[in-house]
Order: C-alpha cells, then structure tokens, then sequence
C-alpha cells in the first residue's frame, strides 16, 4: 500500500461529545483550514436530535457556510431517514455516512433500534443518498467491542458488512467506537472484511482510549483497508458510549504513513498549524503526539 484516502472527522466526531460550545463559523473555519491542509474528503456535521447532541445543533448553518472548494467532498452523518432528508436538503453535501451498530444494547442507546434493525435502516440510507444524486458510505459501530456487551464477535461484523454491501455503498467503514482493538485482532477482521465484501473499499475509524490507536491504523492499512479516519487534534468520543475517548489525530496519523513511504495527500505542516489554532479556540492543549512535539526533519515535507 502506497497512498490511502485521508478523512477529516474533526468538525463532527472530533466536537460531537464537547461540553463547550464551538461557535459555527469556527466549525466552517476548522473545514476551511483542513481543506488548507489538503483534506478532500470531510465529515462536516451530523444531523442528530439536537437534545441529545447539543454540538450539532447548527447542521445546517454549518453546511449553508461550507467554502466552495472544487475536488472537495462534504460528508453529512446520519442515523435515520429525517436525518437524510435533512441532509439532502441543505444542497451542499457530496455523501451521506450511514451507521449500523454490531451489538443491539449499543444499537438501542445510539439509535434506538437493534443491530438488524440499523442494518436494515442504513441500507435504506444508502439508497436515498444514491437517489438524491449523492454517494452513500456507511460505517459499522463497535465492530471491535462494545461498551455493555464487551467482546464482538468477528464473524458477526463479517455478516453485516456483507448485507451493507448489498446497497452498494462506496465503501464500508469499521469503528473501533471505544478504543478496544490490537493489531492483532484488526488485522484479522480487516483481513476479513476487505475479502467478504471486495471491491467495495473498506475504511477504518479508530479511538486511541487506551493508546493503540495508531498501530490500529497501521495493520489495517497493511491489511487492505485503503481509507483512513482522523480528527485534528485527536479529539473526539460518543457521548452513546460510556468510555470512549478521543480520535486519532490527524497529524499523528499522517506523519506515521508518509515515514513508512504512504501518500495521504496530506500537508503536514499545515495540520500542526491547524492545531495550534483550535488549540486556542478549545483553550487547552489537545491530544494528538505530533503538533507538540519538535518537527522531524526540521522541514516539513508535503
């Protein structure tokens, strides 16, 4: 593997769970700085209840305020069909990222239905994103443990990848939501899926709660999946999933693959200014390793 898809999540995973309010034109400028940056592809908002994601309250402002910007793609989340109706409705979004959950007690706190039933509702997604001209891409929760019922089993996550890949999604997206999952056991599941549901891309999402973030990301990209999520900063969480920490950081991420010789399309440089500015705008340090350590080599490279 030579070049993977990069994802910015910041602007909707990265806040979703914050307690302080992010005005909307900051939203618009931390997409602004990550398109700077060199991100194509973001994830720009969701469109949730707004009583139980305050921080996505302004869906829509945020994507009437999105920077016109050729070759960009904006993703809206969604958890069910009045989300994407509001999603293709503000006219500005490129994809709608649907999610199904792998266990039924995180499928009832998070959307409340049961595993099945966010299958079924994300297939259904897929298909009105691709019937309002957009593309559909989904995304499976807890595909490497679960919050109340602990372990997942794999083949579980196999079975429901390979019903997802019946809507035709552009790709499917596993999510380590916790922060549980080793190499080991990515490997092996990325191994898996990439075979169950070929060609359909598969994309990986990790949380770096208990520090293996970012050798998660490494054995799946050695293991076939060629798109990879991360937030500025390496903020992030699920306010559904007691325990889950942040993202991990875009800039982490980044400079790990272009060490190892892979492309992500990525200004690195860009990204450590990036998280000196929401830095000030969060007022605390963030997460993330890279921005706060000393640039190595001394120029950055692109």
């Amino acid at each position: 593997m030579d070049r993977i898809s990069f994802v910015e999540v910041g602007p909707r995973d990265g806040l979703q769970n914050e307690k302080q309010v992010i005005e909307t034109a900051d939203k618009v400028e931390l997409v602004r700085r990550s398109i700077d940056a060199g991100a194509r592809r973001i994830e720009v908002t969701s469109f949730v209840n707004p009583r139980r994601v305050p921080q996505m309250a302004d869906a829509d402002e945020v994507c009437a305020l999105l920077p016109e910007a050729d070759g960009v793609s904006y993703i809206g989340l969604v958890m069910n069909m009045r989300g994407a109706e509001r999603a293709i409705a503000t006219g500005r979004l490129h994809e709608l990222g649907a999610v199904c959950v792998s266990t039924d007690s995180f499928a009832m706190a998070n959307q409340g239905q049961t595993s099945d039933e966010s299958v079924e509702a994300a297939k259904a997604i897929i298909r009105a994103a691709q019937n309002a001209g957009l593309k559909g891409q989904v995304t499976i929760g807890a595909s490497f443990g679960c919050p109340f019922e602990g372990e997942v089993d794999p083949d579980r996550v196999v079975a429901m990848a390979r019903s997802l890949a019946e809507a035709n999604p552009i790709e499917i997206g596993l999510a380590d939501t916790i922060g549980v999952a080793d190499p080991a056991s990515v490997s092996r599941l990325v191994n898996k899926v990439v075979e169950a549901v070929a060609p359909i891309p598969v994309r990986i999402h990790f949380h770096n709660t208990r520090g293996t973030g970012i050798a998660n990301v490494w054995a799946a990209v050695q293991s076939g999946a060629t798109i990879v999520d991360a937030a500025l900063g390496g903020l992030g969480g699920c306010p559904f999933a007691p325990g889950a920490a942040g993202n991990v950081a875009s800039e982490d991420v980044v400079y790990m693959l272009h060490r190892a010789g892979v492309d992500t399309g990525m200004d690195l440089g860009r990204l450590i200014e990036a998280n000196a500015w929401f830095s000030e705008i969060m007022q605390r340090k963030l997460p993330g390793m890279v921005a706060q350590a000393p640039l190595f080599p001394k120029t950055v490279q692109e």
